[in-house]
């Protein structure tokens, strides 16, 4: 950001001015070497860098520097028009020769500043930044600066100390709020974050990307309605910000408004065209809502844009087991596997599906992987591991499996309850009712449950008197 105000004059309720403005504009258009003086050539100049005319702006600039070639503040605006031309190395030639006039000028040095960081040269920037703040202490536009130098350059936590005495020294620099509230979001400070785009939105209500930013901001912190909000906001400001669409959409999914989800993630698709990312979250949330032919037909559409994406394979894995194409589902969950191999819930459902459709042996290598990517709660492949050896006929293998998941997770109630039958399948009935009766002690919804997977044992009174049910 540059400091400099050309100080151009709106004069359109000042006709005697805005005619006196239409006369030199004429004048030097019509005859580039007819004389102005120096406040004339200063009008253009600032007319013309108001129009954003800036190769114009110079002309008339050059000229100006050939009338005062000892007056300092010329020198800085040009050099400030040179940099915002580009031309950033005559920039910097033109502000030394304004501090050789004036060497004391603070403004001039954080003009330098700025053009320097554009350059490539941070620690160049910073060098002006606080030469500028040894003149002039009180510097809002040298700490603001010096502020984004340092957040370009990462350090975030110095931008951030920054760009608080700016706001310290200036409480209405909208800009400077901004750039605050993105240090912190950076940083993850998310309360104080949401605090200054709040702040820097008071400054500047018609910013769509301050009410973005905080909703992001928002939505990480799990306050999704009032994220819902910001993005609201944003899009009344800017109906086309497809990034709102789709981030209103994340926090509609969060909030379980599942169909106005979609709807924020069909606007992204209309206005930008096909989107795997997109097409893979309207899939979500059809399958969460429990629409899995719609939500089949969205993963399937984000593979054909993007057939390496793992998670919309293993999204479409599941829908089909949850409609009972248990081989299509197989198929696709190895495909989501062969992309990344490395994620625990990829193979637990592979693993689950695997054994639905009784491919056994598939299924014991899966959760034998997911649990083996588990180490902190390889439980449930465990478990899942144990049922496919009873499967097998393999009470014994079984047993140990069971153990194993017990060991890992000792009250698990399901565990104990089904190792039961392990046991009572190599003849040892005694602990059989004993995992039964630390099953029920455990979870006693599970009786419910007794006489669908151990019949006999539900009409036995005397076992039933064993496991407390009498």
């Amino acid at each position: 950001m540059s400091t400099f105000d050309f100080g151009f004059d709106d004069s359109s309720d000042d006709p005697a001015r805005r005619s006196h403005l239409a006369d030199l504009i004429e004048a030097y258009e019509s005859d580039g070497a007819a004389y102005l003086d120096s406040a004339a050539l200063d009008d253009l100049a600032a007319h013309y860098f108001e129009k954003e005319r800036f190769e114009d702006a110079l002309g008339v600039m050059e000229r100006l520097c050939e009338k005062q070639p000892y007056t300092s503040d010329v020198h800085m605006r040009r050099g400030l028009l040179l940099s915002t031309l580009g031309r950033h190395e005559e920039a910097l030639d033109a502000y030394d020769r304004a501090l050789r006039l004036n060497p004391t000028d603070a403004e001039t040095l954080v003009n330098r500043g700025i053009t320097l960081d554009r350059l490539g040269r941070p620690d160049d920037a910073l060098d002006a930044y606080d030469r500028a703040l040894d003149l002039s202490p009180r510097s809002p536009e040298a700490f603001f600066n010096r502020g984004v130098t340092l957040e370009r350059a990462g350090r975030l936590e110095d931008a951030a100390r920054a760009f608080e005495e700016c706001v310290d020294l200036a409480p209405e620099h909208p800009e400077a709020w901004y750039e605050l509230g993105y240090c912190y979001d950076r940083l993850g400070r998310n309360p104080a974050s949401a605090d200054c785009y709040e702040r820097h939105i008071d400054e500047a209500p018609y910013s769509p990307d301050a009410w973005y930013n905080r909703g992001i901001v928002l939505n990480r912190m799990g306050r999704y309605e009032e994220a819902v909000e910001c993005y609201d906001m944003a899009l009344v400001i800017d109906e086309d910000f497809a990034s709102a669409h789709y981030n209103k959409g994340n926090a509609l999914a969060n909030l379980g408004r599942l169909e106005d989800a979609v709807e924020s993630y069909e606007a992204v698709l209309e206005q930008e065209g096909r989107d795997a990312a997109t097409a893979y979250n309207i899939a979500l949330a059809h399958e969460e809502r429990g629409a899995f032919e719609e939500a089949r037909s969205y993963y399937r559409r984000a593979l054909e844009d993007e057939p390496g994406y793992a998670d919309a394979w293993y999204g479409l894995g599941c829908c089909l087991e949850a409609t009972g194409r248990l081989e299509d589902a197989l198929e696709a969950l190895r495909r989501a596997l062969e992309i990344d191999a490395e994620r625990p819930a990829f193979w637990h459902a592979r693993a689950d599906c695997a054994y639905r459709s009784e491919a056994f042996e598939e299924a014991l290598d899966a959760y034998a992987r997911a649990a083996e990517l588990e180490p902190e709660r390889p439980a449930d492949a465990l478990l899942g591991r144990a049922e496919t050896l009873y499967a097998l006929q393999r009470p014994a293998d079984a047993l140990d499996a069971y153990r194993a998941a017990l060991e890992h997770d000792p009250d698990c109630a399901d565990a104990h309850f089904r190792q039961a039958k392990a046991f009572f399948a190599t003849g040892r009935p005694e602990a059989g009712l004993r995992a039964l009766r630390t099953a029920l002690d455990l979870d006693a919804r599970l009786r419910a449950d007794l006489e669908r997977l151990y019949p006999d044992l539900a009409g036995d009174s005397r076992a039933r008197e064993r496991l407390g049910l009498e």
